[in-house]
């Protein structure tokens, strides 16, 4: 691949598009299970603000899409619902949403790569439909559905073992693994293979058409 197509993705970029799921698990841990449906359309206005700002310039994401869809839903639910239902999003509606998502990005990474949005900003149009431009998102977006589902899998079983840590003695030390170390890990770790694999695919595709 030239080296005008051969640009990494930026991390970052996918990361802000991640931001009404940070607030919504950030806000909504803090003010419990009254507050779930709050958070919820506090990150549905962030959602909505990152669409519009998108459609005006040029570059909507679907990302912001699921989480415009999913905020309001959970928002309403928790709304017309009642305490029951309040506590039920909070212990469990609050970690699945992350699986929720993962598995949703997954599915439709083979056919609508979240990170090719992301790329498209920084590569030139005549790669976008190149072998290697959709090979490269469709690895890059189903490894990052995989591991935002590993991040709400372990957060979902922090709820159903009830490990509620204050601190990391055992079996505390269960609830700082899996709400600190996985996601903290796993973030890392994305970070790297987002930052690296385009290069290596890149490589790889050259050796290959080299040989050929």
């Amino acid at each position: 691949m030239p080296d005008s197509a051969d640009k990494n993705l930026n991390p970052l970029s996918i990361f802000v598009g991640f931001i009404p799921w940070i607030v919504f698990a950030i806000v909504a841990r803090r003010l419990a299970a009254d507050g779930v449906a709050w958070s919820a359309a506090l990150s549905a206005l962030i959602s909505l603000v990152f669409l519009v700002h998108g459609r005006r310039t040029g570059s909507p994401t679907q990302l912001d899409i699921y989480s415009l869809t999913l905020f309001t839903a959970i928002a309403v639910i928790g709304f017309v619902g009642d305490h029951n239902v309040d506590q039920w999003l909070y212990e469990w509606g609050r970690p699945l949403v992350g699986v929720l998502l993962g598995v949703t990005i997954l599915v439709t990474a083979s056919t609508r790569p979240f990170t090719a949005e992301y790329a498209k900003r920084t590569t030139p149009r005549e790669y976008w439909d190149s072998a290697l431009f959709r090979r490269i998102n469709l690895v890059l977006s189903a490894t990052w559905g995989v591991a935002i589902a590993v991040m709400g899998a372990a957060a979902v079983l922090v709820t159903a073992l009830d490990a509620n840590a204050t601190d990391t003695s055992s079996p505390h030390l269960i609830d700082f693994v899996l709400n600190w170390v996985v996601p903290i890990s796993v973030i890392a770790w994305m970070i790297h293979f987002t930052n690296t694999y385009p290069d290596r695919a890149g490589r790889a595709a050259d050796e290959e058409n080299a040989i050929t």
